[in-house]
């Protein structure tokens, strides 16, 4: 992203939000991208929170302490993240990892539920909380093979195994007949 596309995001985060930042001596910092602290010799402490969304749905967040006294600097160190909101001396930005989670990549396992759901367990199938539900399986469809590396429990490392493993059981859906 470009100067000129930063200092867009910048005027156009804090025109939509319409506040500026409190500075400790209780002055009140104008929506300015090239504004400095240095003449004041006053930085900016900020609270900066992260959000990352991963594609399994698992939002992490990292909070950080920030001393700004570049409001451009600021902005182009975060210019790959979304501006959620601002709140007095916090900022959250938002993040869409086109990824997998973390978790999902160190304890994540694909199993059926009791009820016979394509689910994502942190941990084995048969002793870990649910992390996310897909879709009912007809589960006498299933070859038996397929059946059992679900009981088991299939890991997911990576993006593309998370991918192929709900596009392989995609045949499988349940379809519920219509009554007429």
């Amino acid at each position: 992203m470009g100067y000129k596309s930063v200092v867009m995001t910048l005027s156009v985060c804090f025109a939509f939000f319409g506040l500026g930042f409190s500075l400790n001596s209780g002055t009140v910092l104008a929506a300015q991208p090239n504004q400095t602290f240095e003449d004041e010799a006053v930085p900016l402490d900020l609270t900066v929170i992260l959000e990352r969304a991963y594609l399994d749905g698992e939002v992490s967040e990292e909070k950080v302490r920030e001393t700004v006294w570049s409001l451009e600097d600021f902005w182009l160190r975060y210019d790959q993240w979304q501006c959620i909101s601002i709140d007095g001396d916090t900022v959250v930005f938002k993040q869409y990892v086109d990824d997998i989670s973390p978790l999902l990549k160190a304890n994540g396992y694909f199993g059926l539920s009791e009820d016979g759901v394509l689910t994502i367990f942190n941990g084995r199938p048969d002793r870990s909380q649910i992390i996310q539900s897909f879709f009912q399986l007809d589960v006498g469809r299933l070859e038996s093979r397929k059946h059992q590396e679900l009981l088991k429990g299939i890991p997911i490392k990576t993006k593309d195994q998370y991918e192929q493993v709900i596009e392989a059981f995609k045949p499988y859906t349940r379809v519920e007949k219509q009554k007429n």
